[in-house]
């Protein structure tokens, strides 16, 4: 592995030390659980604690914010896999409402309901509201938009919005992008964004200077996981490359349900867990779908991560606490 190009995974992590962490730092970090991501942004570099750490950073309020991911709540899932995905998702919100200071907003990657069950969508939307962030940004997965087309998905969460959803804003300095790929699914149920949503990305980023920090979010990966189970974005290569000149670039993904990272340059990868239920890892099983583990295991394989931008310093740290002990 180069020391511009890095992957890691919870099987087999492997992360150059110029990047803060290596094996045996990996190793350290085995309980990564990731159903909800805390990110902090001060001057423009990633960074993270855990949550249960009681850090005492000296950074000033102006200086540093934190926003929270949280992914594939699956709302509906009834499976054997998890009896009980309301409860791991509300003790996932606990983990978030329990940050001090608070997150400034909340980024759902995608998959809220579970097969678009009726009424999951104003579930999630209602109980992130009491978490204590000023608002929630969301991104479609194939579980919301795949019954209608997004009919319900789009009026609910993005009305009015440029094209079918996908959105960008900025906030203290930095500019957040969010992605749609689930709405044109390829053979073998690969991502796809669309030649509408590729060219609007271009003008979205062209007035930007390359020293703008830049957080994109969607469901799917957007570098090549596992084609074989569709956990790529076919074409995100043509979207990364209206991103490689910014000097900063972290991506945020759901859809695969566990902790994976790769570098490429100045570009950082990560896919989140779910709070209802892992899946295998990569060719690990013969297709991919929810995994039954044991129930003593089960939330030690869900949780919440905690994420620092800090001028200056290695943008990736990364250190995840799971919902192992958590009520409920």
């Amino acid at each position: 592995m180069s020391e511009e190009h890095g992957v890691m995974s919870e099987e087999h992590g492997v992360m150059s030390e110029e990047h803060g962490i290596d094996r045996r730092g990996f190793l350290q970090c085995m309980a990564w659980t990731g159903t909800g991501l805390l990110w902090s942004v001060a001057g423009g570099v990633l960074s993270s604690r855990t949550l249960e750490a009681k850090a005492a950073e000296a950074q000033a309020p102006s200086s540093r914010f934190d926003f929270v991911q949280i992914s594939d709540t699956h709302i509906g899932f009834k499976g054997e896999a998890n009896r009980d995905a309301m409860g791991t998702f509300e003790a996932a919100l606990a983990r978030i409402k329990a940050l001090d200071p608070k997150p400034a907003f909340v980024i759902h990657t995608g998959d809220i309901s579970h097969a678009q069950k009726a009424g999951a969508f104003d579930t999630v939307s209602e109980a992130l509201k009491g978490v204590g962030a000023e608002r929630t940004f969301y991104v479609p997965g194939e579980n919301d938009v795949f019954a209608d087309g997004g009919t319900e998905y789009l009026n609910r969460f993005a009305p009015g919005g440029p094209g079918r959803g996908w959105q960008s804003f900025d906030y203290r300095g930095v500019h957040f992008v969010g992605l749609v790929n689930v709405l044109h699914y390829k053979a073998g149920g690969l991502g796809s964004l669309g030649h509408e949503q590729l060219e609007w990305l271009e003008r979205d980023v062209a007035g930007l200077s390359s020293s703008t920090p830049v957080v994109v979010f969607a469901h799917v990966p957007l570098w090549a996981v596992y084609p074989q189970w569709g956990w790529v974005t076919d074409d995100a290569s043509q979207a990364l490359g209206y991103l490689r000149r910014f000097g900063s670039v972290t991506v945020l993904n759901g859809h695969i349900h566990q902790i994976m990272q790769k570098v490429e340059g100045h570009i950082t990868f990560h896919t989140a867990r779910s709070t209802a239920f892992p899946q295998p890892a990569p060719g690990a099983a013969a297709h991919p779908g929810p995994l039954k583990v044991p129930v003593e295991d089960l939330r030690g394989m869900l949780g919440v991560r905690e994420v620092r931008y800090v001028a200056g310093q290695d943008p990736l740290a990364v250190v995840d606490a799971s919902l192992a002990g958590s009520a409920g």
